[in-house]
């Protein structure tokens, strides 16, 4: 049984304002550790202290997932790994204890999350608003790192730009603030360059601002200094008096001169020498990476509730539930069948669950997902063995019917009737159902493939 409060316990040198029964005091990270694990956890340390404190519990099974607070000023790494500042009052802990033990009770229900990118999602899951956040870091060769990534990695090896461009591929993870963009090395992929002024003839890095001068009758350039002769100015080429500038002489534009080859030029190349590797490169060569935190995507969310709970996962599995791009590629190779080959043709039918999310949570987790069972259950009755299905975002979810014509398409709409019988409940009443239905290949747009289609769909479901 749940217990009505949480456990609180403070890590630090001095006891927090806060006015908590349940408030334990631990001066040092063993002494917590040696007794039961506790629901949220407050850091009254200074940021510095607390940022290499909460890197250590992030990587214990024990504290990876709880809510831990900084009590006092926070440097990035408790924005990065904490759950923000303490909250003033003690009942607004209670409350967001409550909503993460809700999710948490159901993350504890199906087995524990075993893979890497499950570890992640259920870190973001378990709390509204969280973040990946990047750090800048010097010590690093691309000048940033994630914490997060790297706390819940365990002993796997990541990369975790790449991971995180997986993510958001797959549409788990979705973009947010761009924090910088860098340039890296294409050979070792280091950050740390050096961008150097080289000769523009042979490369040779000994070079130097050198005025010179341009004799007209001869059309010698050479160094200032070659033209100075007893206090005069005379063409080391032809020796000529140069005595008025614009007529005699003029200064070029070639301001550099090498000291290797003795050539003259006007602006140095610039090339970028990787201080790793050793390699140098034009500015054009190097690799560009934006730097950005990541959040949760809706499609992420959803295939958390469906992994973390055993009957939503066992519901919806038995729907044949597709991810999207997988529904999108399926989805085009039957709009190619279609107008290569006459019929049977395919059908497809798109739900959107108006204000879906929002009662779900008004509902609360538990209740939510009982909820979305009994939908799954209603879907399952009018969906066939061979029909595919998907879901975009928690509202739309799409139905493919291969070999159904209008006529075919009529019979599984009576069907889907009985969905909205769902909503009649008092809790439920906000929720309405919107359909819409296409029979391939009549009903297609010239040049439309799978996820053209959808998204003029949905644009018709809003």
């Amino acid at each position: 049984m749940p217990t009505p409060h949480p456990r609180i316990a403070i890590l630090g040198n001095r006891v927090s304002d806060l006015n908590l029964v349940q408030l334990e005091h631990f001066t040092d990270l063993g002494g917590l550790l040696a007794v039961a694990v506790f629901d949220v956890l407050l850091l009254d340390m200074p940021g510095a202290y607390a940022g290499r404190v909460l890197s250590k519990l992030r990587t214990l099974p024990s504290y990876r997932y709880r809510l831990i607070y900084c009590c006092r000023d926070q440097d990035s790494w408790c924005e990065a790994l904490g759950d923000g500042a303490c909250p003033v009052e003690a009942s607004e802990i209670t409350a967001r204890w409550e909503v993460w033990q809700e999710r948490f009770s159901l993350l504890r229900q199906g087995p524990a999350p075993e893979r890497f990118e499950s570890r992640v999602l259920a870190w973001l899951w378990l709390r509204d608003h969280a973040q990946v956040c990047a750090l800048r870091d010097p010590e690093v060769p691309q000048h940033y790192r994630y914490p997060l990534l790297e706390a819940l990695a365990d002993s796997e090896q990541i990369n975790s730009f790449a991971w995180l461009a997986l993510m958001v591929q797959q549409d788990w993870l979705e973009e947010g603030v761009l924090v910088d963009r860098v340039r890296l090395c294409p050979d070792c992929g280091s950050g740390r360059l050096n961008f150097i002024d080289v000769c523009t003839e042979c490369q040779a890095l000994d070079i130097a601002r050198q005025p010179s001068l341009h004799c007209f009758t001869c059309g010698h350039v050479g160094a200032q200094e070659s033209f100075l002769k007893d206090g005069v100015l005379l063409c080391p080429n032809c020796l000529n008096r140069l005595r008025h500038i614009g007529s005699d002489y003029d200064r070029p534009m070639e301001n550099y001169r090498c000291r290797s080859c003795h050539a003259f030029f006007v602006d140095a190349e610039v090339q970028a020498r990787c201080l790793d590797c050793g390699l140098s490169h034009t500015p054009d060569q190097l690799r560009a990476r934006e730097v950005r935190d990541f959040r949760l995507a809706e499609a992420g969310r959803f295939r958390c509730r469906q992994e973390f709970s055993d009957h939503s996962g066992r519901h919806f599995g038995r729907l044949s539930l597709l991810g999207g791009k997988d529904f999108y590629d399926l989805l085009s190779w039957q709009i190619l069948l279609a107008r290569r080959y006459p019929p049977p043709a395919f059908s497809l039918i798109g739900l959107r669950f108006v204000n879906l999310p929002g009662t779900l949570s008004l509902l609360g987790e538990h209740r939510g997902h009982a909820f979305i069972d009994s939908l799954a259950d209603r879907l399952k009755e009018s969906v066939r063995e061979t029909d595919r299905c998907s879901r975009s975002t928690e509202e739309f979810f799409w139905i493919m019917l291969p070999h159904t014509d209008a006529k075919g398409l009529e019979c599984v709409k009576q069907r889907l009737n009985r969905v909205a019988e769902l909503f009649s409940a008092p809790e439920v009443s906000d929720i309405s159902l919107r359909v819409i239905t296409l029979t391939a290949p009549q009903d297609l747009l010239d040049q439309e493939n799978g996820e053209l289609l959808l998204a003029r769909l949905a644009s018709e479901l809003e």
